[in-house]
């Protein structure tokens, strides 16, 4: 018996043009496949000379009022000028479907990787993640969901133990030390769904809309020499991860390095950021659990992937004993992690 295609290897580039040419858009023959692994990204050349990116999502992950309430988020920011690339308004909406696929098109930006260990530069990020911040505080999603405990850490957890993902030979270690990493995570009052907050009398630590997957590859930066016309400093791009979720989930990524150079990079992210709004100290304390969750829940996002043939051809040392033992360790350094005091600026 033959096994069925994955739904994205019917996506053929015939298909991907015609799907452009249905909302009144018409390629040159040129299209280039962009990095992404959770949708399919084009960038396709138009016969009156412009270039646009067509962004394929990923059958059965966002049902249409997620997608499109991620639609709505970015037009917000782009109405306060905030340098988001968000999608076209083509016949009348943003959100189209051809061919079994619901798909957007985005003008093309271009831009390099910003220079992080540039305070002027973090600083210059921080301005604007404090204005995705403060229309993102506007008001809540009502259908994407939250970045919480449970979604990101304990239903990724079970699926993979449920699903006979981690091999025999460290599965009752890691098992061990996920559940103990959970527990951790959930020591945080925050993380508890009773109350967001640290103890019975603060206030609540806010939730608002975020970027939800700020790294560096989703910030395009132009530099202040750029070609005329170019809007110098970062444009924020793919939104298709907005959650919500304290404020400090979009500056954490944005740290590398060790402790005192984390805290060089977190103090500039800040200073920018106040700018514009306050920052709330006691969310630096959720930055190792966050950071927590994201190992889990990336374990689980690849196992879950695996049948679409991009996953294994890119991420060929998944899933095997070492791979595993090496998620391990990393449990075991995060429990560490957040026993120790926060990030101070």
């Amino acid at each position: 018996m033959t096994a069925s295609k994955h739904p994205f290897e019917t996506l053929t580039p015939d298909q991907v043009m015609d799907a452009l040419a249905s909302v009144g858009l018409y390629g040159d023959g040129r299209l280039m496949a962009l990095s992404s692994y959770e949708n399919r990204v084009y960038q396709a050349h138009l016969e009156d000379g412009q270039a646009v990116v067509a962004k394929f999502y990923r059958p059965q992950r966002w049902s249409d009022a997620q997608i499109l309430e991620e639609h709505s988020f970015s037009a917000e920011l782009m109405a306060a000028e905030v340098p988001v690339v968000g999608p076209l308004t083509l016949n009348g909406g943003t959100l189209h479907h051809f061919g079994g696929f619901a798909f957007s098109v985005s003008p093309r930006r271009g831009g390099r990787a910003p220079e992080l260990d540039d305070p002027d530069v973090l600083e210059w990020v921080g301005r604007f993640l404090a204005r995705i911040h403060a229309v993102g505080a506007q008001r809540p999603f009502a259908s994407r969901p939250a970045l919480d405990l449970p979604s990101f850490g304990i239903e990724p957890r079970e699926w993979l133990l449920a699903n006979d993902q981690v091999p025999l030979d460290v599965q009752t270690l890691w098992a061990k030390t996920s559940q103990d990493a959970i527990d951790s995570v959930a020591s945080y009052l925050y993380f508890t769904g009773t109350k967001a907050g640290f103890d019975a009398e603060s206030e609540p630590i806010q939730t608002i809309r975020l970027h939800g997957d700020c790294h560096p590859g989703n910030i395009l930066w132009t530099p202040l020499d750029a070609p005329s016309g170019a809007l110098p400093g970062p444009h924020f791009v793919d939104l298709d991860d907005a959650r919500s979720g304290p404020a400090v989930q979009d500056l954490w990524m944005l740290l590398s390095g060790d402790r005192p150079q984390r805290t060089r990079q977190l103090g500039a992210l800040v200073d920018g950021y106040e700018q514009f709004r306050d920052f709330d100290r006691r969310e630096l304390a959720l930055i190792e659990p966050l950071r927590t969750l994201r190992l889990i829940h990336y374990s689980a996002w690849l196992a879950r992937r695996w049948a679409d043939p991009t996953f294994p051809i890119n991420f060929p040392w998944f899933g095997s004993s070492d791979y595993w033992k090496g998620q391990v360790q990393m449990l075991q350094d995060q429990i560490e992690a957040m026993q120790e005091d926060p990030l101070v600026v």
